[in-house]
């Protein structure tokens, strides 16, 4: 038996090299490389996690040829080089995350408390794709946005509990009347456009198409989206993200602004001007006509000890 699992496996690296095609050991190396998880791996190869930790923990002595094939897409090395080390400094020369990187902006006057800024609107696709976003050390967070990468910072207090307050409100609804639509929060992918150039994760968001939802995270638009506005990310979220979301057909789009206690509503098909209300009101959901309201009120006051 022994003799036979050797003839095997000298077979199947035989014929993987004679394919010029990389060994396990060259795999491993590149993962090494890279800073590629067990988990990167499998999403970008299609292999079952469990598969990949066996093949790269030497469990699984001789791998499928099948497998292996897979496995090797995970390294194709056919696309720009990225420096993962660079991502976290937000103000690197390459400008490879920065906030201006491929848009510019242009703040709706008249926006309380944020100033008002006219900046060229005109876009370039980057070259980073979904594969490169994958690549990424799980402990960095960016969102990919027509091939450019933003950095996304870690949430305060505030914008985490506003997110996970409403959220809430969302799915109690759902719930209470068996809806089909899901919930979710960040963070969880989203292929906004159905390609692989923008990757978000919006801070709350409903998909009521569920043939849109994948083991992987969400390949498609959203109907509801939420964003709650951060200092680093206001721009982004008011504009960039705002037109990305009405050109990728989401029908509502809702902006918290925390420090200025009030809510942006973008209801597409009404039109491009949002609707205003403040932390006093009850704010209709319209993708539900309105059945559903969000009491902004309730949830102010439950961590209104985060404004002392």
């Amino acid at each position: 038996m022994g003799s036979f699992s050797n003839i095997t496996c000298m077979g199947i690296v035989q014929k993987f090299q004679e394919g010029d095609r990389m060994t396990v050991q060259e795999m491993r190396q590149r993962k090494k490389e890279l800073g590629l998880s067990n988990k990167a791996v499998a999403k970008l190869s299609g292999v079952s996690l469990g598969t990949v930790q066996k093949v790269f923990s030497g469990e699984t002595e001789v791998p499928r040829y099948e497998t292996l094939k897979k496995l090797e897409k995970a390294f194709a090395d056919d696309s720009p080089q990225v420096d993962y080390r660079k991502i976290t400094e937000r103000n690197s020369e390459r400008g490879f995350v920065a906030e201006q990187a491929a848009y510019g902006y242009s703040v709706t006057a008249g926006v309380p408390g944020l100033p008002e800024i006219h900046v060229n609107l005109q876009k370039g696709i980057g070259p980073y794709r979904l594969k490169d976003y994958l690549k990424l050390p799980e402990d960095i967070r960016v969102e990919l946005i027509d091939g450019h990468f933003y950095d996304m910072s870690s949430p305060s207090a505030l914008h985490q509990q506003w997110a996970l307050a409403t959220g809430a409100q969302l799915r109690d609804y759902i719930m209470k009347n068996k809806g089909m639509c899901v919930p979710f929060i960040a963070p969880m992918d989203v292929q906004l456009d159905s390609d692989e150039k923008t990757v978000l994760e919006p801070d709350v968001f409903v998909v009521c198409d569920r043939d849109k939802i994948k083991k992987t995270g969400i390949v498609g638009a959203p109907d509801l989206v939420i964003e709650v506005l951060s200092f680093s990310s206001w721009q982004r979220d008011l504009n960039l993200k705002l037109r990305k979301y009405r050109e990728a057909g989401i029908r509502e789009y809702w902006v918290i602004l925390p420090e200025q206690k009030y809510v942006s509503v973008y209801v597409f098909a009404q039109g491009p001007d949002p609707s205003i209300y403040t932390f006093d009101e009850k704010v209709p959901v319209s993708i539900w006509e309105g059945k559903c309201k969000v009491d902004m009120k309730q949830i102010y006051d439950s961590i209104s000890f985060l404004y002392e």
